[in-house]
C-alpha cells in the first residue's frame, strides 16, 4: 500500500463521517484538477489512481445526496 493510498484512505474516512455531499464533490473535483498535469508529465499510475479516487468520491456524494432526499419525504 502506497502513501498515496493511506492519504485516500483517511481522507475517505474522514468524507463520510462528516456527511457532506458538497465537500465530497468539491475533493473528486480537485482530485480530477490534481491528475491532469500527472497526466501530461506522463505519470500515469498515479494520475490513473487519482480518477479512481474522484470517481470514489463522487460516489459517497450521490450516495450522501440520495440519502438526504430520502430522509427529507
Amino acid at each position: 500500500m502506497k502513501i498515496q493510498d493511506i492519504i485516500f484512505l483517511i481522507i475517505f474516512v474522514f468524507l463520510i463521517l462528516k456527511r457532506n455531499p458538497a465537500i465530497s464533490a468539491y475533493t473528486g473535483i480537485i482530485s480530477l484538477i490534481v491528475s491532469i498535469p500527472l497526466f501530461y508529465l506522463q505519470i500515469f499510475f498515479t494520475a490513473q489512481r487519482l480518477t479512481y479516487y474522484a470517481a470514489a468520491f463522487f460516489l459517497v456524494s450521490v450516495i450522501f445526496h440520495l440519502l438526504s432526499l430520502k430522509k427529507a419525504k
